[in-house]
């Protein structure tokens, strides 16, 4: 069984929110913010979801727009 993090359990507080949205900004994996904010991947998912955050990455173009 997987050992559960720091934060397990805890409200989620506008300052932890502020924080996933500047990481997922700046192209972070979800992997690491989930280790910078002490949460679990799927607890990173539903933060961005309920809170209307992108985590795609921004730096990568769309299907089918590259040059042949």
């Amino acid at each position: 069984m997987s050992k559960t993090p720091a934060n397990h359990g805890k409200l989620i507080t506008p300052a932890v929110v502020k924080q996933v949205k500047d990481l997922a900004s700046h192209n972070t994996p979800t992997r690491i913010i989930g280790l910078k904010t002490g949460r679990t991947e799927s607890s990173i998912y539903g933060i961005a979801s309920s809170n209307n955050i992108s985590l795609k990455p921004t730096n990568q173009s769309p299907y089918g727009t590259k040059k042949k």
